[in-house]
This record gives structure tokens, sequence and C-alpha cells, in this order.
């Protein structure tokens, strides 16, 4: 997952999964291939929104948990449309993609980067200063 071969990251689901959701399915719309999500042929949109059976498309808890009954969780999922992505979480979302970062807490990147052995955010640019010795 970590090697970048398929531009994935690994999120934070009860922080991000919803917005990963709408980051994703309004991507043909920010592309200008579409109008509207549910129009792209390949959403998960129609499915999540609107209720339209998708052999593929199987529910996340976190989405169950958006209302009791169906057409009520529709209607939520659909309200989180009505919100365009800030482009502070657009940036963070693409910086996390392409870099193979985890999406998350600062909490769960440190638990992620202590399970695998390596770091999993951003870092600062450049190589790391030198410590200068004081009795030089």
């Amino acid at each position: 997952m970590f090697e970048g071969r398929f531009r994935s990251s690994l999120i934070e689901a009860d922080t991000y999964l919803l917005t990963c959701q709408r980051y994703i399915e309004l991507n043909p719309v920010r592309a200008s291939m579409v109008s509207a999500p549910g129009d792209y042929r390949w959403s998960s949109h129609r499915a999540n929104a609107l209720g339209r059976q998708d052999s593929v498309v199987t529910p996340h808890p976190l989405y169950q948990d958006l209302a009791d009954s169906d057409q009520a969780r529709f209607a939520a999922y659909r309200r989180l449309f009505e919100d365009m992505l800030s482009a502070e979480l657009l940036q963070r979302f693409r910086e996390c993609i392409n870099g193979g970062f985890v999406l998350g807490s600062p909490k769960f990147e440190r638990q992620i980067a202590a399970m695998i052995g390596r770091r999993t955010w951003k870092g600062a640019p450049g190589r790391p200063l030198k410590e200068i010795d004081a009795d030089e």
C-alpha cells in the first residue's frame, strides 16, 4: 500500500470516511466530466444518495449510521454534498494520496507509523539541519 503504485492512502475512517467518499464522488464534477456526482457512470453516489441498487457497493457502518431508515440515510448523504470541500482539505487529500501518507489525526498517524516503522505524514522539505557544536 505504501509503495505508491496505486496512489492510495490509509484513512482514519471515523474522521474521514464520508469526507473521502465526497472527495471521490465529486472528482468527476471537479474535472468537468459531469455536472453532478450521480451522473458519472462509475460513481457510487446513485447507490448512496438515491438508493439505486449496485451489486459492487457495500454500505460502510459509518454510512449506515447516518440515519435509521433508508430514505433518511439517502437524504442525509445528499446533504453532505451541499457544501463544497475546502481548498485546504482538497490539498491535504492530494498530498496524502500522492505521497502515500496517512490521512487522520496526529495520534492515528503516530499509531500507524509505529506499526509499520516509518513516518506516515509529510515532512519538512530539505535535509535536516546539522547540529553545531557550541565549542567550535
